[in-house]
């Protein structure tokens, strides 16, 4: 049952920004995947090892989380030995943070972690007049779920003769887990001339692609499940306006389409496998101009964008092998602009697993 609320401004202006869903994880987005030096050795040195990884290196941990207290912890990504880019998302935040301060071998025991949904916030529980609310109080209980105006979920934690309270924080919020980590290694990830285009490939432990496939939430989504996928991002690209909004790209106005841009490891998943991911979750789509599903327009145009003559050559071969009313352009890679924090990895934020090889269906809404 869902009631529509009528709160004042300010509260709106106070809940604005959390996504409130039950039971989903509410994982901290950030800027787009650094890319550093090409200088890739895979044995690291001594100076490797008194140090520490930075913001775009890919992370190869080996860690567990055992919840504390009676926190039941949702299967959303995977744990053991893991791979991924440092500061690119997935996986918890606090991990990110914690092995951005650790050394190569290093071993941290009984670390508390946030388990993504953030600490209880007393600013996000308000007391609400009943008169002015709109809502009969004979349909008010304890534990009732309402939603605000602008969609955000809450609860009734109280009711007395004139008001009751309601809590929009996430149902999990405070809760942590325990962990042990142990950072085995870390590389440089992609350098920036491969985010590029240069007709010569350029060598390098990962490697990028960039693919457009209609809204780029669950595009993003089945590129995070592939096994040797360390980084993904989405964001918008072939437009013609420098650092677009998510709104301007919608319009149709500035040339964009959304784009998900994925760092990967070709010794486990190579160029071609990962272009025909997404050509084969276009299905009927890949014939169909300017559309996909049912989201029409530019903006959701699908594209492969290459970033050297080899995954050019991959790029066309693949599109070709179905048929001449496959409408998939193919193009130089150009400018990569990352799209607003809150789209990145957005359907593993709010519940959707990203585990490897995961195979449940991809629900494109949060």
């Amino acid at each position: 049952f869902a009631i529509v609320m009528r709160l004042s401004s300010a509260f709106f202006t106070s809940l604005a920004f959390i996504t409130v869903k039950a039971f989903t994880i509410q994982i901290q987005s950030t800027n787009r995947l650094s890319t550093l030096s090409s200088n890739i050795n895979t044995n690291p040195t001594p100076t490797q090892l008194m140090s520490s990884p930075t913001p775009g290196d890919v992370a190869t941990v080996t860690y567990s989380l055992t919840p504390n207290g009676d926190f039941v912890p949702n299967p959303l990504f995977d744990d053991g030995k893991v791979s991924f880019v440092l500061d690119g998302g997935n996986y918890l935040p606090g991990l990110h943070t914690l092995i951005a301060k650790m050394t190569t071998g290093e071993t941290q025991s009984g670390v508390t972690l946030d388990a993504g949904w953030g600490d209880k916030r007393d600013d996000l529980i308000a007391k609400v007049p009943i008169a002015s609310s709109g809502v009969d109080k004979s349909d008010l209980k304890i534990g009732t779920e309402l939603f605000l105006a602008n969609g955000m979920q809450c609860k009734v934690i109280e009711i007395d003769d004139e008001d009751f309270t309601i809590d929009a924080n996430p149902p999990l919020a405070g809760a942590t887990y325990s962990a042990e980590v142990t950072l085995d290694s870390f590389q440089p990830g992609p350098s920036q001339p491969q985010f590029e285009y240069h007709p010569e490939k350029i060598d390098g432990q990962y490697d990028v692609l960039t693919i457009a496939l209609g809204c780029f939430w669950g595009g993003e989504l089945e590129y995070q499940r592939v096994t040797g996928v360390v980084g993904t991002a989405v964001g918008y690209t072939q437009g013609q306006k420098d650092d677009p909004t998510y709104e301007e790209v919608c319009s149709g106005t500035t040339g964009h389409t959304e784009a998900i841009q994925v760092i990967f490891d070709p010794s486990i998943v190579s160029y071609e496998e990962l272009v025909k991911v997404g050509l084969e979750r276009l299905g009927e789509s890949k014939f169909l101009m300017n559309q996909v599903g049912n989201d029409r327009g530019t903006q959701y145009r699908h594209g492969i964008y290459y970033h050297n003559d080899e995954q050019k050559d991959i790029a066309k071969s693949s599109i070709a092998s179905y048929g001449e009313k496959c409408v998939t352009e193919c193009m130089e890679a150009v400018r990569f602009y990352t799209a607003e924090n809150h789209h990145l990895q957005y359907l593993l934020k709010n519940g959707q697993s990203a585990r490897k090889d995961a195979k449940e269906t991809i629900r494109c809404y949060g």
